[in-house]
């Protein structure tokens, strides 16, 4: 097809990185790979081979400055120390940012990101993949059309593989390049689908974060959040690094004043779960279980992940905004700052 976009990718040896470029071959009609900088001190040991022979660069400078005719977009995987400069050359040298989530340790690096893709016009995508899943969609439809009645309140659990099992001198858990642990990198998903979802804003935060399995790292490996919604409801996030072999516990829950959700994500042999309970006018109550079928799409993140990067497309034709904006992007990492702050002071934070 003419006139597919061209990408640079950075950081080949990222943890998500083969997972991303296996994605991108679903919208191989409209997107091609055709520059590369592989980062994390040049290392390709995951690069697939027909990608072998594309131009290489060792920096983002050279790469503008020698490689910026060979694409017009760049996929950054980049850890929070070094990804934000990356977008901000990026953005200001016209180049399209599709970016590993969160894409950066604070919110202060967020904003300046922010403010370089609008001063630069350029359309902007996230990494978060669950604004693009269908049962999240589905939660979202059901609170706008007051099915929940008056949202009380939204559980949230992750628990997941503890630090050992991803290998605790990861730069994951060194502060110096990942800036937080746990929440910077898995929790942004559901913090971010928060306000998504409810379209609620979050009022004030009660947090205590730590290291809470046995091994010592630098960063927490999990915690949990009590987070006042503007509404009036509560939402609770609970989780981290925990689990002693490879897995992934996720689970919500949504109770309104008129009914109550359970969702599972990752339940076995399905695409997610909703578990919905209703009210019980006359002689029969409103429940449902509603699945969909497996998501058999490769890549990271399934189909989730490919209707992101269409999204991604359809912004750079037309100009406009992607689900994810430099302004969620900013909103999630103003709650896990605050997460923290609340965490270190021992306090409510408004």
């Amino acid at each position: 097809v003419a006139n597919k976009l061209r990408i640079a990718v950075l950081g080949i040896d990222h943890p998500h990185g083969m997972g991303w470029r296996e994605s991108l071959t679903h919208v191989a009609d409209e997107l091609e790979i055709t520059a590369l900088m592989p980062a994390f001190d040049n290392a390709t040991a995951s690069l697939e081979e027909r990608l072998a022979k594309l131009p290489r660069f060792d920096n983002v400078d050279e790469l503008l400055n020698e490689g910026s005719d060979l694409f017009d977009g760049a996929l950054v995987c980049l850890p929070n120390d070094k990804g934000p400069e990356a977008v901000i050359q990026l953005a200001q040298a016209g180049k399209h940012i599709l970016l590993e989530k969160p894409g950066a340790g604070n919110a202060d690096d967020a904003r300046r990101m922010a403010e370089a893709v609008h001063g630069a016009k350029v359309a902007f995508q996230n990494g978060f993949m669950w604004r693009y899943d269908e049962l999240t969609n589905r939660l979202r439809d059901m609170v706008r059309d007051g099915r929940f009645g008056r949202l009380i309140s939204v559980e949230m659990t992750w628990a997941s593989s503890n630090v050992d099992r991803r290998d605790p001198a990861h730069y994951l858990f060194d502060e110096a390049q990942s800036s937080g642990g746990f929440f910077n990198w898995l929790a942004c998903h559901h913090l971010d689908l928060l306000s998504y979802v409810t379209g609620e804003a979050i009022t004030g935060v009660t947090a205590r974060v730590g290291v809470f399995g046995d091994t010592e790292t630098a960063v927490e490996d999990g915690g949990s959040a009590i987070l006042d919604l503007a509404g009036g409801g509560l939402a609770t996030f609970t989780g981290g690094y925990w689990h002693p072999r490879w897995t992934n516990d996720v689970r919500w829950t949504l109770r309104g004043t008129e009914r109550w959700v359970h969702w599972d994500p990752g339940r076995a042999g399905t695409g997610g779960m909703l578990e919905i309970h209703g009210p019980q006018p006359q002689f029969m109550a409103m429940d449902e279980v509603f699945e969909l079928p497996p998501d058999e799409v490769s890549g990271y993140g399934g189909q989730r992940m490919v209707d992101l990067l269409h999204d991604w497309l359809r912004a750079i034709r037309e100009g406009d905004d992607c689900r994810n904006t430099p302004e969620s992007t900013i909103a999630t990492l103003e709650v896990i700052d605050t997460i923290y702050e609340a965490s270190e002071k021992a306090k409510r934070i408004e």
